[in-house]
């Protein structure tokens, strides 16, 4: 079973989230504060991290931070923890990488939610191109290899974050097809019925910033107003699979 790492402070909380979890049959670690959520992360390689914002000695924004720069641990998806609601800290999370937010107290029928789906969608690339030769998505100077989850652009690794490379593939994957922010959550993050659109607004954001020539203007990923984004279709015949066909990608709608 997977191996989640929880970095809590509140120890009633701690056991609390061990429970669930551990009732699930999910292997548990922990630690207390922010430097030993980062030793315990980096020994331990856990699949998933429960990280709690308010830490002593690293607060879990700048340990975030600090994990996703890391290559070693930088796919690991992270669940932030917080007492605080307010849509500037979730913002905030998300943009230095985390890859959900929840906000105390929390049910632990949600909190186990978001768990399973973060954990189903990280092997999102592997099991959607899980047989047969490596494909490879192609789009002008942007290289898409789903089974290493790597980009590269003009010959250069891009480095994105589990949900960011997840949204590249699934459009890429579908050019010209409109996806409502509502769809990717459904299809990205596995559910939406209690998550804010703005999540996906900006994990779009950073993406362009890092693939676009000008992400004020993007030519690639494009915002349908009042619905949700598309990969641009003028450019589909340059979208490509080598040396095999993307066959499983209609699986996804």
């Amino acid at each position: 079973m997977p191996k989640i790492l929880v970095v809590d402070d509140e120890p009633n909380i701690a056991e609390l989230i061990r429970f669930i979890l551990e009732k699930e049959n999910y292997t548990v670690v922990s630690a207390l504060d922010g430097l030993a959520g980062l030793a315990v992360a980096r020994e331990n390689r856990p699949n998933l991290i429960i990280l709690d914002v308010m830490l002593p000695g690293k607060d879990g924004f700048e340990v975030c931070r600090t994990l996703k720069a890391n290559p070693g641990t930088a796919m690991i998806p992270i669940v932030m923890l917080s007492a605080r609601s307010e849509l500037i800290d979730k913002i905030l999370g998300l943009e230095i990488g985390a890859d959900d937010y929840v906000t105390k107290p929390f049910s632990p029928r949600e909190l186990l939610a978001r768990i399973k789906a973060n954990l189903r969608q990280r092997e999102y690339a592997r099991k959607l191109f899980a047989s047969g030769d490596e494909k490879i998505l192609k789009y002008n100077d942007i290289v898409i290899r789903p089974e290493r989850h790597e980009v590269a652009l003009n010959g250069n690794r891009v480095d994105l974050s589990p949900k960011e490379f997840e949204i590249l593939l699934l459009l890429a994957s579908h050019p010209g097809r409109v996806f409502t922010r509502n769809l990717l959550l459904e299809k990205i993050w596995g559910f939406d019925e209690v998550r804010e659109t703005r999540t996906v607004d900006v994990h779009v954001r950073y993406l362009r910033q890092k693939i676009e020539r000008n992400p004020a203007s993007p030519e690639i990923i494009e915002t349908v107003r009042g619905l949700g984004y598309r990969f641009n279709e003028k450019k589909k015949n340059d979208c490509v699979a080598i040396p095999g066909r993307i066959q499983n990608a209609s699986s996804l709608i």
